[in-house]
């Protein structure tokens, strides 16, 4: 599971998701990409999930970049607990996605393999997703 090694505060507050992403919304990396399309928070093991789905798909061959990083704790407070007493500890450590934000890259393998590979990772992830394909890049 992806988590940061070490964090200024423990605890964060919840913040507001809203626009589209200024930065991270072109492909850098690869020739394949998967952009959000919505706003969300996507967990590290939704994050690994959908990169595990990503590698088995392609099987040998290609290259992966992951563009999001869970940097935001997430924290709940256990079930039949009565308000008050303070914040509940950490659960999970979130990566907060707003339309437009590159998710994952690929490069090394064909459109049609890339757009099978990202669509399944796209089943694994919360919010709503394309496929995006590098402008000049030719289907083979």
């Amino acid at each position: 599971m992806l988590s940061p090694k070490k964090v200024k505060y423990r605890k964060q507050q919840r913040g507001i998701m809203k626009g589209k992403a200024t930065s991270g919304q072109v492909l850098n990396f690869g020739d394949f990409g998967l952009q959000a399309m919505e706003c969300g928070w996507i967990t590290s093991r939704q994050i690994e999930a959908a990169r595990v789905a990503i590698s088995r798909s392609v099987k040998k061959g290609g290259k992966v970049w992951i563009r999001v990083f869970p940097d935001k704790p997430m924290t709940k407070k256990p079930t039949e607990v009565r308000m008050g007493k303070g914040k509940g500890p950490v659960e999970a450590w979130v990566a907060p996605v707003v339309p437009g934000k590159i998710l994952y890259e690929m490069e090394g393998v064909t459109r049609e393999i890339a757009s099978q590979a990202l669509t399944v990772a796209a089943s694994k992830l919360p919010i709503r997703t394309k496929f995006v394909v590098r402008e000049g890049v030719h289907s083979e």
